[in-house]
């Protein structure tokens, strides 16, 4: 009994610090908006015309782009950040201090002891010290991404600006390797083309991800012991 109580204490261990040790790569959840508008008002029946040819609900010089809920609008994804930053810190400092006692009030310096401090130690009121201090460091990063793509947005949500709020998950599975692209931002209408189209560089409070999960993947990432190593490692 001893020995299955040992065994599993240790599958146990191994369970806990196998989770502290996995990366996190979980893409944020739709939001109420994006589920409500695609199950339910994505769906409502269409009003029956009462015999003309124009509809209330299209103005005669109306274009194709996208303006109301549930709408499409098709973002071209050009995303390119660079930054770089360098630091460079140098200080010193060098001071001394010499000083002695001469006279005290007319008194000897010695007391009239000349051996004050013991046999042969006769007593100086003076100290002398040197102090120096130096310190110099040094620091530099940089880092490039980029991101190209295109994928089709839907409006979830119409700001009373006149703004508009859209959504979008595209999953490709290909030989068991899943990539994942979201994208949630804020758009203005007047930026979006005669043909449809916006470029991510002009959605506020843009949110964009690209995950892949798959064997690929797996093998880019370190085993799960070497990272809680990383982890636990204090050097």
């Amino acid at each position: 009994m001893k020995i299955l109580g040992k065994l599993g204490f240790f599958f146990l261990f191994l369970a806990l610090i196998s989770g502290c040790a996995s990366s996190s790569k979980t893409l944020p959840p739709p939001s109420p908006a994006y589920i409500n508008s695609s199950t339910m008002q994505a769906y409502k029946p269409v009003p029956q015309s009462p015999g003309s040819i124009y509809q209330d609900r299209a103005s005669l010089f109306e274009d194709r782009r996208a303006r109301r809920l549930n709408d499409l609008v098709t973002v071209l994804i050009v995303e390119r950040v660079s930054g770089s930053k360098k630091a460079e810190t140098a200080a010193g400092r060098d001071s001394s201090i010499d000083a002695a006692i001469t006279k005290f009030f007319g008194i000897p310096l010695d007391f009239n002891q000349s051996n004050l401090f013991g046999k042969g130690n006769a007593f100086s009121p003076s100290t002398a010290s040197t102090i120096k201090n130096d310190f110099k460091g040094t620091g530099e990063t940089t880092r490039e991404g980029s991101l190209r793509g295109t994928i089709t947005a839907r409006v979830v949500d119409v700001l009373p600006n006149g703004n508009l709020v859209i959504e979008s998950r595209k999953e490709i599975t290909l030989n068991f390797e899943k990539q994942v692209l979201v994208l949630k931002g804020i758009i203005r209408p007047e930026d979006i083309s005669n043909n449809n189209t916006i470029e991510s560089t002009r959605i506020a409070d843009a949110q964009i991800y690209l995950v892949g999960e798959g064997i690929i993947d797996e093998k880019q990432s370190p085993g799960w012991l070497g990272r809680i190593v990383d982890k636990v490692w204090p050097f």
